[in-house]
């Protein structure tokens, strides 16, 4: 019988989570409810120094922002916690005192000065078989020495005996075979007394192995630790119930070399964060995808394709095309350059193609903000001013500006559009314009168009002139959507004053 899909994100509340951990999370859900299976949200908090407050909620309130939804986890429960690794102390210590007393495991007292010492006295120093013998560990001392030391309360670290030249083989889903010398991996420390936790090295084997975890996707920079965690299964007798490794590709800087950092985001002016975090040590605050306009469907959209591809010339994906499409198979080994711009682009498309009202949901406080008397303008008058614009923008804040003339009417008009299109009898056509417009009953934007256009040819205007004259006035400068779209929302008696206000106050050039 084929095991069922169990895979686990498992961030560490030490910061925001990084936009490569949100990748990484979305693989896992991808796989997970393609298969049918479980997504488990395991907090690592082992590292008690480096824990920051805030951090455990910014990572849920994250997930739950993309959609990325947890069947398992601190909040949701389940029936394998708990899910906070600090809070399985006497689970760890099972098993660190079952490798200690299968010999698969040593304590070791050597202090940070002593390690130190040992490093500037042995070039590429290493904690293994070649120098354990010479440091001062449960190998070197005697038994009851041993117990002398733990009843005194000298700090100690329980370290995994490796033993060298043997050939260790990890199976990856993506990098194929890989096949690593023992001697190359040294003695690494499982557990810690000093805080009375292990380290990842050990919480994650027991924590993955106890929680049935079928598939260990996680990111490039792991790929090292597998053997370590390989010999560590067989040490604990579970080589036959071992996850399958999937290491992912590294997201790259947009240029250079390295992967990405906050230091590239905070350069070339984008978000590396899915939410906006601020530090509470610093108090600095770093830029988020959400507070910068950007959909949560074009940021998991984007992510999804930064190291996989379906296969074809496919770009736009709902979650649901992902989930039923994705396949480690077609993950590239290399890593995947970040290409912000692109991000920008999916950003647009998924405006451009969301419906008007939903858009004008999202617009609205925006608007609020901006203008005194947003409460004056209904939902459809708003939503159909931000369906005349969505095309032209990237994010959502940017609906303000190619909004504003909706909501506030100019009282200052571009000074370039002024000189070429405000010639000496635009004045007086324009009035004419106006007595044109007044005796308009159906201001929708066809009837109006060829009632104006057909009175422009009649007298021989200058097509291009007067028109962007009459947009000058109503909007303020020479741009936006179809001219008798925005007549037709804003309305006739708003036209005409418009109109009357620019004659009154466009100052031709002289």
């Amino acid at each position: 019988m084929t095991q069922k899909v169990r895979v686990r994100f498992a961030p560490s509340p030490t910061g925001p989570l990084h936009i490569g951990g949100v990748r990484t999370a979305l693989y896992n859900y991808l796989f997970a409810r393609q298969k049918g299976g479980t997504m488990i949200l395991r907090i690592e908090d082992t590292d008690s120094n480096r824990f920051v407050p805030g951090a455990e909620e910014y990572i849920n309130e994250s997930l739950r922002w993309l959609g990325i939804e947890i069947d398992e986890g601190v909040a949701e429960g389940g029936n394998y916690g708990p899910y906070k690794q600090s809070e399985r102390r006497d689970i760890y210590r099972r098993y660190v005192k079952q490798l200690l007393d299968d010999g698969k495991a040593y304590i070791a007292f050597d202090t940070p000065e002593e390690l130190e010492a040992k490093r500037a006295e042995i070039a590429n120093f290493q904690y293994d078989a070649s120098t354990r013998l010479s440091m001062r560990n449960s190998l070197t001392l005697g038994a009851d020495e041993v117990e002398r030391l733990i009843a005194a309360g000298e700090k100690y670290v329980v370290r995994i005996l490796i033993e060298p030249g043997r050939e260790v083989v990890v199976d990856d889903l993506i990098r194929g075979r890989v096949v690593i010398n023992s001697s190359v991996i040294d003695d690494k420390v499982l557990y810690k007394s000093a805080d009375d936790l292990p380290t990842y090295h050990l919480a994650n084997i027991v924590d993955d192995h106890l929680m049935e975890v079928s598939h260990v996707i996680r990111g490039e920079e792991w790929l090292p630790s597998a053997p370590l965690h390989v010999l560590l299964y067989e040490a604990l007798g579970w080589s036959d119930t071992r996850p399958q490794f999937v290491h992912l590709p590294l997201l790259l800087k947009p240029t250079g070399n390295g992967k990405l950092s906050k230091r590239d985001g905070d350069k070339l002016g984008f978000p590396v964060f899915p939410l906006e975090w601020h530090d509470p040590k610093s108090g600095d605050i770093s830029s988020g995808y959400r507070e910068s306009g950007y959909l949560p469907e074009a940021v998991v959209n984007f992510l999804a394709l930064l190291g996989w591809n379906p296969g074809t010339d496919q770009e736009m994906f709902t979650m649901q095309e992902l989930i039923d499409q994705f396949s480690f198979e077609h993950c590239s080994k290399k890593g995947a350059r970040f290409d912000y711009e692109k991000g920008k682009w999916f950003n647009h498309e998924y405006i451009s193609r969301m419906d008007d009202e939903s858009l004008a949901r999202l617009f609205r406080p925006i608007l609020e903000k901006n203008v005194d008397n947003a409460a004056d303008f209904g939902d459809d008058y708003v939503t159909r001013a931000v369906g005349l614009v969505k095309t032209r923008v990237n994010f959502v804040g940017e609906l303000m500006e190619q909004t504003r003339f909706f909501f506030v009417a100019p009282t200052t008009y571009n000074e370039k559009d002024i000189k070429k299109r405000w010639k000496e009898d635009t004045p007086r056509i324009m009035g004419e314009l106006i007595e044109v417009l007044e005796g308009i009953d159906d201001m929708t934007s066809a009837n109006a168009e060829a009632i104006v256009l057909g009175w422009i040819k009649e007298h021989e205007y200058h097509m291009g002139n007067v028109m962007n004259a009459f947009r000058l006035t109503v909007v303020g400068e020479c741009k936006g959507p179809h001219m008798f779209d925005i007549t037709e929302l804003i309305g006739k008696q708003e036209t005409i004053a418009r109109i009357k206000r620019g004659i009154d106050n466009i100052v031709s050039p002289q």
